[in-house]
């Protein structure tokens, strides 16, 4: 506990933190700002696009902002869980905590275990955020506010919540796993880059098998909803959420095991 609280204490003012969440929070702000500048131009018709004011309409809104936050958080987590992962070699911490009698695969599993809470506290800050910009953006469109506080859509909104933050904290135990192995920062960040883009890109000519990695996986644990975001995606039989949310939780695992296991036999210089 010890461990976990300083490991917290010392995730939170750290810039990658802020900045990992205040864009994703900043983001959904300026969508808003441009839907309602915009007061719906680009309405669904023949060669136009769907109604861009269905993302401050509620209730449909709050399944339109957590997909958007879970789309690009797949993203941000990864590039946070490396950043993290890589500051523990660069910045000589994991070693000064070995120094000190803590066991190394204890030290990082308890770190990605602060990683993966202020991932949960992150994701809430920014789903808060977008809804109270979706709120004052649907007031100044004239939009009206009838559906906010619709039973079934707010009922069902934990559940999501619970599954993207899973799916999400899967990602960032990939980034962490990376830039643990390469015991870098910039490492781990452009591999896990390469890896999002790269499975998305192969995703169009290898759809049976890419549909089994991690991102894609994170994608289906939610029901494929990806709002704006550059999220990978398949053809052919759609694999039930259920399913991969236990394969997301398989490939969380795996990654942490990974990790941990390098962490207990590597050297540790500098």
């Amino acid at each position: 506990m010890r461990l976990f609280v300083s490991a917290l204490r010392k995730l939170a003012p750290r810039m990658a933190t802020l900045l990992t969440f205040g864009l994703l929070a900043g983001m959904l702000v300026l969508i808003d700002v441009a839907v309602v500048a915009t007061r719906g131009v680009g309405n669904a018709g023949p060669g136009r696009p769907a109604n861009v004011l269905a993302l401050i309409t509620f209730p449909g809104a709050y399944n339109q902002i957590l997909s958007f936050i879970l789309g690009l958080g797949g993203l941000f987590a990864v590039i946070y869980g490396a950043a993290i992962a890589g500051s523990e070699w660069t910045w000589g911490t994991l070693k000064t905590s070995v120094a000190r009698g803590e066991s190394r695969s204890r030290y990082l599993l308890t770190t990605f275990a602060a990683i993966a809470v202020v991932l949960a506290i992150g994701v809430l800050f920014a789903l808060v955020v977008g809804v109270v910009a979706a709120a004052i953006g649907a007031t100044i469109a004239g939009v009206g506010l009838a559906g906010i506080g619709d039973r079934a859509a707010l009922e069902a909104l934990p559940e999501h919540f619970v599954r993207g933050w899973v799916a999400i904290t899967e990602t960032a135990a990939l980034g962490f796993a990376v830039a643990t192995l390469a015991r870098s920062q910039l490492a781990g960040i452009g591999v896990g880059i390469a890896l999002y883009f790269g499975e998305t890109f192969a995703g169009l000519f290898l759809p049976d098998v890419v549909k089994y990695l991690p991102f894609h996986l994170a994608t289906a644990a939610v029901g494929g909803s990806t709002g704006f975001a550059p999220v990978p995606s398949v053809t052919g039989p759609v694999m039930s959420t259920d399913t991969a949310l236990v394969l997301v939780a398989t490939w969380l695992l795996a990654s942490l095991v990974v990790a941990a296991g390098f962490g207990e036999r590597a050297e540790i210089t500098g």
